[in-house]
């Protein structure tokens, strides 16, 4: 049963963190560029606080990760 409960965690946490990277704008803009494409135009770019609020989101997911990838090896 707990092993049930830590794959089911470990794949939500792997889904929020394949949604945090893609999200994240990199050099040539990724798929957050695509999204937020007419906002930019429309409100004057994007703001420095949602990508800052995304980096610490990835670190807090991927730990996550790391700590539920050990929890699962030692089950």
């Amino acid at each position: 049963m707990l092993k049930i409960v830590l794959i089911v965690l470990q794949v939500i946490c792997s889904l929020g963190l394949i949604a945090t990277v893609l999200l994240q704008s990199g050099k040539s803009a990724g798929l957050s560029g695509s999204i937020a494409g007419g906002s930019e135009a429309i409100f004057g770019g994007k703001k420095k606080g949602v990508d800052e609020l995304l980096n610490k989101l990835t670190a807090w997911i991927a730990g996550g990760f790391v700590f539920l990838t050990l929890a699962l090896s030692l089950v």
